[in-house]
């Protein structure tokens, strides 16, 4: 079963001569990247609305840059714990998800909180599926992928 996590940081705790502070200071230093942006997001777009276009923008992105960095370009190390982990991580917020549910819940709208957090979880999941899939097309017709 495969990690979450970039390989440096899963090996962080095994023999190494020296820890992976620089993944360390990526991951955070592009997960306050992708708080501002988050944070810029629901200043514009208040609500659940603003909650649910981020995490779909940010699950697209996340299907690109999957599909970019591991089969069209050598990308340094330190790119997906910087972009993967740190911006997208940092943008997108499942935390927030959740508590937009509760807040219907709460309010009295409990067919509506159990439709946004099954409706988001799917955008999502079809958001990477469609990431993927448009980073694909675009590089097949630059002729960098076959597949």
């Amino acid at each position: 079963m495969g990690s979450a996590f970039p390989a440096e940081l899963r090996s962080a705790g095994k023999a190494r001569t020296r820890p992976a502070w620089d993944v360390l200071a990526v991951v955070g230093a592009g997960g306050a990247v992708g708080a501002v942006l988050r944070y810029g997001a629901y200043l514009t777009w208040p609500g659940p609305l603003s909650t649910l276009l981020v995490n779909v923008v940010g699950c697209a992105a996340i299907g690109v840059l999957m599909l970019v960095i591991t089969d069209l370009v050598t990308a340094h190390r330190l790119v997906r714990p910087f972009l993967g982990v740190g911006v997208l991580g940092g943008f997108t917020t499942f935390s927030t998800y959740v508590a937009d549910a509760v807040h219907l819940v709460l309010d009295g709208r409990p067919a509506l909180a159990l439709a946004y957090l099954t409706g988001t979880v799917l955008a999502c999941l079809l958001a990477v599926a469609a990431g993927l899939l448009a980073a694909r097309s675009v590089a097949r017709a630059f002729g960098r992928v076959s597949r």
